[in-house]
């Protein structure tokens, strides 16, 4: 492996497609940290990260004054060492969103790097236990649109070839959510899943509630049903209902991970790579989850997602949600309702630079 030559950082504003809301936010734009690295033999790697909208220019900030500094020169293959070094350097603001979401962006490029030298796809260096995920949309589920739209768009994504579909949850009464997800069962049938999202907008005892409504209409799972560093919370309402608890988007360290599934307060994990800090921990969260015998279904960035659901063995679910094909010069690869990885070398995301340097609102070098 080569030394790190250079680093270069871009800040990249993306907007939905569609307007996106949920119980607590709307999705205002897709804020992207983009880290290009180039070793001294000239190969490069390319990571990411995101916020929804606020934060970053704190997070280019983070990577500009005290994590890109620390890399020209460093050996590129030693991703582990960096990933810790690097940690360590900012102790003092961890666990903490923006520290991981810089992070990720370093991290994903570095693990770019080594596949590409190696000549591997991402989806084969990190484990190679599938070729294929299922896919669910969550496009058409908006807590803003009306049960007769959610229908139509829970039909429309059936006959497109997904095998499920998120719904947000959080109306003001039960009876509404209750209604609209079972609208949108009649309409798809028994043999179709449906999955439901509250971004943490419940108290535990209306998470009970709201769950113990939902179990007639046998939901794949809830989503974030009260404030993510609950533990304790997501353990009691775990024990109240059949219904399969996912969390994860919203933690920021393995250690968070640990501590649900030791306290069997999930059914489900979602960890984005993009929040816990890069490929390096996301292995490391989803070998834990398997250990447990829980299914990991990944947050969002369904583009490097796919790699890594096919990495490893207990993926169960792709989320689509396409945000990249500003900056991009082809999608994700889908057959048959499912994500397919890409088989060229490294992350098999086809970054569109024209529309990146275009787009670009802040951008940096070091070394």
């Amino acid at each position: 492996m080569a030394r790190i030559a250079s680093v270069e950082i871009f800040l990249v504003d993306l907007l939905p497609k569609v307007v996106r809301t949920d119980a607590v936010q709307s999705f205002e734009r897709q804020e992207t940290p983009i880290v290009r690295i180039t070793d001294s033999d000239g190969a490069v790697g390319v990571g990411y990260s995101y916020t929804i909208g606020t934060g970053g220019s704190a997070v280019a900030r983070l990577l500009d004054e005290h994590l890109a500094p620390m890399l020209p020169g460093r050996e590129a293959g030693d991703v582990e060492g960096l990933w810790r070094e690097l940690m360590y350097r900012v102790h003092a603001t961890t666990v903490g969103a923006l520290t991981s979401i810089a992070l990720a962006a370093i991290d994903t490029a570095l693990w770019d790097l080594r596949a590409r030298r190696a000549g591997l796809p991402l989806h084969r260096l990190a484990g190679g236990a599938k070729d294929r995920i299922p896919l669910y949309t969550t496009e058409g589920g908006w807590l803003h649109l009306p049960t007769e739209a959610l229908v139509e768009g829970a039909l429309q994504a059936r006959a497109d070839g997904f095998h499920g579909a998120k719904l947000k949850v959080g109306r003001p009464h039960v009876a509404e959510d209750v209604a609209r997800i079972a609208a949108v069962r009649e309409a798809v049938g028994d043999d179709w899943d449906i999955m439901v999202d509250a971004n943490q907008g419940f108290s535990v005892p209306e998470a009970i509630r709201r769950a113990r409504a939902f179990e007639p209409l046998d939901i794949a799972w809830l989503e974030e049903p009260i404030h993510a560093d609950d533990v304790h919370a997501h353990r009691r309402l775990s024990a109240s209902t059949a219904v399969p608890i996912a969390v994860g988007e919203s933690l920021y360290s393995l250690s968070q991970f640990k501590d649900y599934l030791q306290s069997d307060a999930c059914s489900v994990v979602q960890v984005d790579v993009g929040r816990i800090g890069g490929i390096t921990p996301w292995l490391k969260v989803a070998h834990m989850a398997e250990a447990y015998n829980v299914p990991v279904c990944p947050h969002f960035l369904m583009e490097i997602h796919v790699a890594l659901c096919c990495a490893v063995p207990n993926s169960r679910w792709l989320e689509y949600i396409p945000q990249l094909d500003l900056i991009t010069q082809s999608g994700m690869r889908i057959e048959d309702g499912h994500g397919v990885p890409s088989q060229a070398p490294g992350l098999g995301i086809d970054w569109d630079w024209a529309g990146i340097e275009r787009l670009a609102r802040h951008r940096s070098r070091h070394g």
